[in-house]
């Protein structure tokens, strides 16, 4: 385990650039099953998460190769083995279960280790398996491990998705990309993963349209062997951080190649909230899909909304910035009423925002109010076993007087680059040392 020592109370300045998405990027690996030809993943994020996903498809006989730091080629076997399954590195991340999508092309029956990832609550299955079964999969649940088996595939021409799940989509997008014929997929998310995905499978030759609407229609092919090389798209989460970060600190720093169509709504409620930024430049993505800015953002006097805060599934305030609310709020003057009611157990995590001073008031494991401006001081924390919630620690951390140590970090790893390097390029006082 490592930790970070934080030495907060500075003034940011510089600029930063947002990095490809952590989400977009596991999906992908999964994805590139599909495909019996070879696939070059550009802007590759080099995390925790990936390399869980790596270990797990190299137990299975993929090749991987880094032609530069963050250009990845990955080879298909000629036949993908099962047996060897690395199943300590697949119960570390949600996202095996995107396997599933896949892997029924190759098998008429196998079985996945139950996942793992942040520790969040109970989060179903069962939209997943509502929608394979339209597919002509069965799926079944035991203890340590879920089953999956065929007899024959076919297309969903009226596939209603249980829930507007950015995973569920993706599953389910998988599962029609290898079945010839036409699957319509309603209530979709349109997430920005799902539409990386969406240009992903494109660029296989999947026909696909509808990508960043809510229905989706998928004209799937027998087999798909080909070359091909993808940029993947920037991550609206870590764009997210840094604009909570500047917020929060009363800091001005430019943020590079912020995924502007997932953070629309996020700014409009920090410029109610009396945030003041620019947008320098507007720019594509190397895609060719996603839309990119260069922001400015300047020390601001933040108010409370009258209205809560919730996320809900894009267009809405994308859930996993939702946390990053929970800093800005406890330096806007008022209370701030945050509803995160996708998750039983995240908001618990917001109090621990009060060993740093803050006044965070849980009403339930869904519910929160926070009252501000409260001076932040330094503490020692223990890390939430949680993406987001611990990341949102760090932008606290920065933002109060005095030394803090967060410990057991793995969970901001999973999802974070060389983050303490990247906040010192902008003045941040921050340590990575081994706990």
């Amino acid at each position: 385990m490592s930790k970070f020592i934080i030495q907060g109370n500075k003034k940011l300045k510089g600029a930063i650039t947002t990095n490809t998405s952590k989400n977009a990027a596991v999906a992908l690996l999964c994805a590139s099953l599909l495909n019996k030809g070879t696939t070059e993943l550009m802007d590759f994020p080099r995390i925790e998460e990936t390399q869980r996903i790596i270990e797990v498809l190299t137990s299975l006989g993929v090749k991987f190769k880094w032609l530069k730091e963050h250009h990845l080629k990955i080879m298909p076997p000629s036949k993908i083995n099962l047996n060897n399954l690395n199943e300590e590195a697949a119960c570390k991340t949600r996202i095996i279960i995107l396997l599933a999508g896949a892997l029924i092309h190759e098998f008429s029956s196998f079985k996945l280790p139950k996942a793992g990832g942040c520790s969040l609550g109970k989060r179903s299955v069962r939209p997943h398996f509502f929608a394979l079964e339209s597919f002509g999969i069965k799926c079944a649940s035991a203890k340590n491990y879920y089953s999956f088996s065929k007899n024959k595939l076919h297309p969903a021409d009226n596939l209603v998705l249980y829930e507007s799940g950015d995973t569920v989509t993706e599953n389910s997008l998988l599962a029609a990309a290898k079945i010839k014929g036409k699957t319509v997929i309603k209530f979709a998310s349109a997430n920005y993963q799902v539409q990386d995905m969406c240009y992903f499978l494109q660029k296989l030759g999947v026909k696909i349209s509808g990508v960043g609407a809510t229905t989706l229609i998928v004209e799937g092919l027998g087999s798909i062997k080909k070359n091909i090389k993808y940029y993947l798209t920037e991550d609206p989460i870590e764009s997210m951080f840094f604009i909570s970060l500047a917020a929060t600190t009363k800091s001005s720093i430019t943020i590079k190649r912020c995924p502007i169509d997932f953070l629309e709504l996020e700014l409009l409620k920090l410029d109610k909230m009396g945030f003041k930024y620019k947008i320098l430049k507007r720019y594509k993505a190397k895609n060719n899909h996603g839309n990119l800015v260069d922001l400015k953002t300047f020390p601001s006097r933040l108010k409370a909304l009258d209205d809560k805060i919730y996320g809900r599934p894009y267009p809405g305030l994308n859930i996993d910035n939702l946390p990053f609310f929970v800093p800005i709020a406890t330096q806007a003057k008022g209370r701030t009423f945050i509803h995160d009611w996708a998750f039983e157990n995240r908001a618990i995590y917001f109090i621990e925002f009060n060993k740093l001073g803050a006044k965070v008031t849980l009403n339930d494991q869904h519910r929160c109010y926070i009252d501000g401006v409260t001076p932040l001081k330094a503490a020692e924390v223990i890390c939430p076993p949680a993406l987001r919630p611990g990341a949102v620690l760090i932008v606290g951390m920065l933002a109060a007087q005095g030394v803090s140590v967060l410990r057991n970090i793995y969970s901001i790893e999973r999802g974070y680059e060389n983050l303490s390097e990247r906040l010192k390029q902008l003045g941040a006082g921050i340590i990575k040392e081994k706990d």
